[in-house]
């Protein structure tokens, strides 16, 4: 246990009759006083609350970051691969990866949160989920490829050359000349871009593309949730002019 005492609890706004009583050690205030979240607080324990917040520090949030690439990347995984395994695109699994990223955040940060957390967290949440269509897309360009392939076959084998056997035509000069090589990068940069834009590609059918939508911008909105800092507002201090009658809280 800390020597200073237990930690105080600053949950819900309450005021004691007097008005100058200290919501946590229920000690009267005398000399400057605090509001926290709201309720009358001594110097001691509003100094005591400070110190026991947990601190942002670049470290914690780099940790917090790679947890959430991590989470993204189990996001990305777990999103593709049930739309391949089962053939239903179910946009409701952008709620889990809102979920996952923004605990796995938390978690990598110690609990420490904040708008750079949540902004991290909402990047993280888009770019799992709409980068997911890349490998799903190529699923089915690979399906309608080999789905082509099996109906060129059913209509029967090519018709036998009158050429003899050992007989080879020289190729065209042009087909003896190397082929361009594919630039990888660039086409890795436009299946990302394409990737990135795939929910708003969606709305070409408008009543899916704006469920969809929707439903990640919730999934956006856990992830923002769970990353924000704590919610406690510390005002002060304020001096204690008339020990009878502290001033009451803002309205």
């Amino acid at each position: 246990m800390s020597p200073i005492g237990p930690t105080p609890q600053f949950g819900t706004a309450e005021y004691a009759s007097s008005g100058e009583i200290c919501k946590s050690c229920k000690q009267p205030i005398s000399g400057n006083y605090y509001r926290i979240n709201g309720m009358l607080a001594c110097q001691r324990c509003a100094e005591q609350v400070q110190q026991q917040l947990p601190k942002d520090t670049h470290a914690a949030y780099v940790r917090g970051i790679t947890f959430g690439i991590g989470a993204a990347i189990l996001g990305f995984v777990l999103f593709a691969a049930f739309v391949i395994i089962t053939g239903i695109s179910l946009g409701y699994i952008s709620l889990a990866v809102g979920f996952l990223v923004g605990k796995a955040m938390k978690m990598g940060s110690s609990g420490i949160g904040g708008r750079r957390y949540q902004i991290a967290a909402a990047a993280l949440t888009y770019a799992a989920v709409s980068l997911a269509a890349i490998p799903i897309a190529i699923h089915y360009q690979g399906l309608a490829h080999h789905r082509s392939e099996a109906q060129t076959n059913s209509q029967g084998a090519a018709p036998q050359s009158d050429e003899q056997p050992g007989e080879v035509d020289n190729p065209p000069l042009e087909e003896t000349q190397p082929r361009a090589k594919p630039n990888l990068v660039s086409a890795f940069g436009m299946m990302a871009l394409l990737g990135l834009a795939s929910p708003f590609l969606e709305l070409q059918n408008p009543v899916n593309g704006i469920l969809g939508l929707v439903i990640l911008f919730v999934g956006i909105r856990i992830a923002w949730q769970l990353t924000a800092g704590p919610k406690l507002e510390i005002l002060g201090p304020f001096e204690n002019n008339s020990p009878g009658a502290l001033p009451s809280a803002p309205g």
